[in-house]
Parts: structure tokens; C-alpha cells; sequence
């Protein structure tokens, strides 16, 4: 059993097993008996890892055993291994030839939070949502048929991703094209049962073993002659089966499920796992795991402990705080329970974001009123329509980049039938160290486009609560964005006060430059407008758009320049430039966004100077264009 460690060592722990394991091949080289052992070595280097970096490890510490177990066992990179969700992947990338390279993790130009094809020949399938992996999986095993390869496919699937429907849609696929593959069900929070044991893993090496396999095939061929003994012999099997593990629901749908077995049994895994790896057919591995297993704190918690920040070293210097308001998303948990204190048809609705929207509050206050519908975006929105259908007034609480996996309820089911469902959208814009795939890119481009959606973009936190209370008072669907972090620290008003809608407001008064931002980027916008002497506007609402207030900027300024932390490409901006367009007014215009192109991992700092966002970038921009205008 793995030892528990009490502590995030601050010094690189000595690692003689994992020094030869730095890849697959040198981790098949070693002995059955030494992989306890690496085990634990391979846990102690994680949590070293980790606490220099910052991340994800919860869910790693719980699949470490599995780690070692699958690239022990399968012969990858040939055979493909996909991970999901991705964060449980760090001690994968430790064992596939990145393990000195791990100080760099979720820093620019380093070691990505997920797992990502360009970074490793082993990271088979880019993950950054959850769900994916055995729709992947699936379409990697029909590919080697076709290609009459005998390689793998294994999908790994934990930490709640079980939950959303495109994993069933896959689940219900693969009988049907009677797929070669492995799906691993990492169950590390009981989510089916809590059948572990000595019992459960001897009857997991039973039913795994190729005696059985054969022994069920042949009594197949020959039942299979008589009317209907087949039939009553598969029914028995499965009552058998269902009265000794849960797994009826995947023989169900078509696969031969074994389990639940203790994921962190080295020995049952690598048994069961050779056993499991030539079977023909789709094979369905139930492991139950403990998230945070070996780090007793996170064992204890393992929701504080999904991720950390980095360590500091102990004797460095303690450096002064910033002076920052509250955290955006705190203002929007502090707002959702005053509405729901004044307004007793407000519901709060969220997917698995609990304590990243901050809805703890809400949840304990509003307990009745409180629905946490697991990894499941497109059924969130799709409840909310239900609810508004009668009378309530639903806010969904969800993070920008997840908001795109319900654009088609979004859609049909919401804006369509004009329907009263507010969304609250965390993490818009670049959210840093997680990438790409967590960044909100692209909400204003795929809101804007909707007809009757009231699109607004706060740039303080008093302006939030306001729009909060706007779009929840709004007959329809609206949407408020706000970024990951905190407020420039405005005052924030405690009236449940909405604003007039479509009307921005001018924050500075200049000349010949107009800065039109939405959103947060005001507070840069007037440090700049400063030493260029631009008059400064926040515009507020994407949609609808203050057309009157462009109308007078556009005829008192000789440049327009449009600020957003959304794409161009389809934004905020693109709105203003059509609108000019229609009305045929000519004008200088500059768009300044995020690029046609995925901003990289790195601190929110550095992504936002990269895209010229940050103040210098926005002065040195509209400098440029001025130089263009005057020759």
C-alpha cells in the first residue's frame, strides 16, 4: 500500500528507482517487486513537483499506481493512452520523458497543464475539457482496424468526467462497431459504489482472465445453436455478474465490464490489466481510486487540495499585497444570495463549479434553491430553459470556456422561445497558467451573434453587481463576463440597482483618440488616455450597442480604437465597425484583442503584453496608427 506523506518536501527527494524510469521503456525494464517502491518515489516527486510550480495534483496522487500500471503493461507511445480529465496526467508526464523539464509546468514556453500532442509523442489526445476521452479512444481504435493494426486504444476516465452525456454517447457507440478497446473508469469518489475489496479483485482477475474469455466464447458458439439458450445463459452471467459488482449498466450497453478493483494494488492492476489487453471487444475496467491518495492533507480534503499555488521558500522575503478589490467571482457569489434574499424565483444553477463560481455560500443559505448539475454544461442551460418555462428566474453560474459546450441549448432551448435564464460567465478572457483550452476567448463573438441577447461587460466590481441585477430583471436571455481575479477595488454599492440598458458611459473626456472598451481593460484605457489626452468610453453592453454615444464619439474623434480581452475576429469591436459601416459614417478604426492565433500558457501579465493589451501595448498600438493617420 502507498505510504502517506504529511508534507510537500521543499527539496528534491532522492529517487533511485525513478532515476531509471524516466520513460516507459526504462519503467518496463524494472521488476514487479520494485514498483511499490517507485510508487512511492513517483508520489514523493509529484508533490515536489507541484510545490515549486503550482497546479493540479489531487487527482494525480490517486493515479499513480495506474500510471505505473498502464505504461507497464500497454506498449505505449504505439499503444494510445488518453487521459481524462487532463489534470490527472502529471504523473503521466513525469514517467514519458518530462520529468526534468516539470519546473516549467503551466509557465510561458514550459510544460503545459494538459496533456497536448505537440509537447510528447505520449500525449496521444489534447485535453483540457473532460468527457472527450472515450469518443477519442474509440476513433483511435476504429483507425487501427482500418489500418490492421494490432495497437491499443485506452481511454482513462476520472474525476467526474463520467457525468457528462457526450461520454455515453461514446459509451453506446463502441458495442455497436464492436471496437478493440480499453475504457478505465478512475472512480475516485465512489461515484458507483464502494465494492472493494479482496472479494471484488479476485473476482476482477477471474473475469478478466482468458480462461473465462474462452470458456465464455465456446459456450457462446455452442448455446447459440438452440432457440433461446444463449439468451438465458447472457442473462444469468449478467445476474450473477450484477449481483457481485456494479457494472449491469455497461452490459448493457454492450461491454464486458470487470471491477470495481482497488486502483492502488500495483499487483491486481498489472493482472488485471494483462489479462484485459488482448480481450477482443469493448472492455470496461472499473478502478476506484482516492483522490489525494498519499498526501494525508489532501486525503482529508481533496477539494481544497485539487490544486495549490506554489510554495514560497521559507526565508524569502514577505513581499507587500497589491492594494485589489474583492475577487470578481466573490462579488457575484455575495450578489446571487441578496437576489435570491429579495427575489424568491431566482434558482442558481451551476456544472461542478461549486467553488470556482462561488456558490458555497448560496448552496448552504438556498440549499432548496441550489442545483449542481456535475460536468454536464449542456444539460445546465437546457434545465435552466425548463425552469423559466415556469416562472423562475435561473442564473447560471459557468465558467466562459465550458459556456461553449451548451452553445446549442444556449441557443435552441434558451434564446430561441426569449426565455429568462441569466448567465453569470466566469474565467472571460485569458485565464493564464491553464491555457488555451480554459481560456474565455470567444464569448462575445458567440453571444453577439444571438438574437435577443442582452450582452453586457462589466469593467469594476460595482459595475457587476449592477449588471447582475440587470440581466436578472431582463425580460430574456442575458449574459453578464467577468474575468478570473479581482476588481481595481471600486466601491461597491449594496442597492440591488439595475442600469439603463444599451447606454455606455464616457470616463474621460479627450481629443482625437476615442478608446471604446469592454470591460475591465478601462482601468489601463485611462492610465493611457493620460499621457495621449484620449477620451475614454465604457461602453458596457456588447449587445445591444450604444449606437448613439458611437455615433457622437465617431463624428468628435478623428480615431476609434475598440479594446476587448475577447477575439477579434467576431467581438466586441466588430460590432462598432458595423454599425459604422450601416450607417455609412467613415472612420479610422483600430481593433485591439486577442489575436487570430492560441495565446500559450503563461502569467495573465505576460499573456496580456503579449496580445498588446496590457497599457504599454495599448499606448504603443494607437501611437503607431497615429504616425499611419498623419502621413
Amino acid at each position: 500500500m502507498p505510504t502517506t506523506f504529511h508534507e510537500i518536501p521543499r527539496k528534491r527527494p532522492t529517487t533511485p528507482l525513478l532515476d531509471r524510469a524516466n520513460t516507459p521503456d526504462g519503467l518496463r525494464r524494472l521488476g514487479e517487486a520494485e514498483l511499490e517502491t517507485l510508487a512511492d518515489e513517483l508520489r514523493l516527486e509529484l508533490l515536489y513537483t507541484v510545490g515549486q510550480t503550482g497546479g493540479h495534483f489531487g487527482a494525480g496522487l490517486g493515479v499513480i499506481e495506474l500510471t505505473i500500471a498502464l505504461h507497464y503493461v500497454f506498449d505505449t507511445p504505439d499503444d494510445r493512452l488518453v487521459w481524462d480529465v487532463g489534470h490527472q496526467a502529471y504523473p503521466h508526464k513525469i514517467l514519458t520523458g518530462r520529468r526534468e523539464r516539470m519546473s516549467t509546468l503551466r509557465q510561458k514556453d514550459g510544460v503545459a497543464a494538459f496533456p497536448r500532442r505537440s509537447e510528447s509523442e505520449y500525449d496521444t489526445f489534447g485535453v483540457g475539457h473532460s468527457s472527450t476521452s472515450i469518443s477519442a479512444a474509440l476513433g483511435m481504435a476504429i483507425a487501427a482496424r482500418l489500418q490492421n493494426s494490432d495497437r491499443k486504444a485506452i481511454a482513462v476516465i476520472g474525476d467526474g468526467a463520467l457525468t457528462a452525456g457526450m461520454a455515453f454517447e461514446a459509451l453506446n457507440h463502441a458495442p455497436e462497431v464492436n471496437a478493440n478497446m480499453l475504457v478505465i473508469l478512475n472512480d475516485n469518489d465512489m461515484s458507483i459504489s464502494r465494492n472493494v475489496g479482496g472479494l471484488s479483485n479476485y473476482l476482477a482477475k477471474i473475469l478478466s482472465s482468458r480462461t473465462y474469455a474462452s470458456m465464455r466464447e465456446g459456450s457462446k458458439k455452442v448455446l447459440s445453436r438452440l432457440p433461446g439458450a444463449w439468451e438465458i445463459a447472457r442473462r444469468t452471467e449478467e445476474y450473477a455478474k450484477g449481483m457481485l459488482v456494479p457494472g449491469t449498466l455497461f452490459e448493457e450497453l454492450g461491454w464486458n465490464y470487470i471491477g470495481p478493483i482497488d486502483g492502488h494494488d500495483l499487483p491486481t492492476l498489472i493482472a488485471t490489466l494483462r489479462n484485459m489487453r488482448d480481450l477482443k471487444g469493448p472492455q470496461f475496467l472499473h478502478v476506484v481510486t482516492k483522490k489525494g491518495k498519499g498526501f494525508a492533507p489532501a486525503e482529508v480534503d481533496p477539494i481544497v487540495y485539487h490544486a495549490i499555488t506554489k510554495l514560497e521558500p521559507v526565508d524569502a522575503p514577505v513581499a507587500p499585497k497589491a492594494t485589489s478589490g474583492p475577487k470578481y467571482s466573490g462579488v457575484f457569489g455575495q450578489w446571487l444570495c441578496d437576489m435570491a434574499e429579495a427575489d424568491s424565483r431566482l434558482v442558481g444553477i451551476t456544472p461542478a463549479m461549486k467553488e470556482g463560481s462561488d456558490l458555497v455560500a448560496f448552496s448552504e443559505r438556498f440549499p432548496q434553491r441550489y442545483f449542481d448539475v456535475a460536468i454536464a454544461e449542456q444539460h445546465a442551460v437546457t434545465l435552466a430553459a425548463g425552469m423559466a418555462c415556469e416562472g423562475a428566474k435561473p442564473v447560471v453560474a459557468i465558467y466562459s470556456t465550458f459556456l461553449q459546450r451548451g452553445y446549442d441549448q444556449l441557443i435552441h432551448d434558451v434564446a430561441v422561445q426569449n426565455l429568462d435564464v441569466l448567465f453569470a460567465i466566469d474565467r472571460a478572457g485569458l485565464v493564464g497558467e491553464d491555457g488555451p483550452t480554459h481560456a474565455g476567448s470567444f464569448d462575445l463573438s458567440y453571444l453577439r451573434c444571438i438574437p435577443g441577447m442582452l450582452v453586457m461587460t462589466p469593467s469594476d466590481e460595482n459595475e457587476l453587481r449592477k449588471m447582475l441585477t440587470t440581466g436578472h430583471l431582463y425580460n430574456g436571455p442575458a449574459a453578464v463576463r467577468y474575468p478570473r481575479g479581482n476588481g481595481p477595488n471600486a466601491t461597491i454599492e449594496n442597492e440591488l440597482q439595475p442600469i439603463e440598458i444599451g447606454k455606455g458611459v464616457v470616463r474621460r473626456q479627450g481629443q482625437n483618440v476615442a478608446l471604446l472598451v469592454f470591460g475591465v481593460q478601462v482601468a489601463e484605457a485611462l492610465k493611457v488616455a493620460e499621457t495621449l489626452n484620449a477620451t475614454v468610453v465604457d461602453m458596457r453592453f456588447v449587445k445591444p450597442l450604444d449606437e448613439a454615444l458611437v455615433r457622437d464619439i465617431a463624428g468628435s474623434h478623428e480615431l476609434l480604437v475598440t479594446i476587448e480581452e475577447n477575439a477579434i475576429m467576431g467581438g466586441a469591436g466588430g460590432a462598432v465597425s458595423e454599425f459604422l459601416a450601416r450607417e455609412n459614417i467613415l472612420k479610422s478604426m483600430l481593433h485591439l484583442g486577442l489575436p487570430d492565433s492560441y495565446v500559450e500558457h503563461a502569467k495573465p501579465a505576460q499573456m496580456l503584453a503579449e496580445c498588446g493589451l496590457d497599457g504599454a501595448g495599448i499606448e504603443a498600438s494607437v501611437r503607431e496608427r497615429m504616425q499611419l493617420l498623419t502621413k
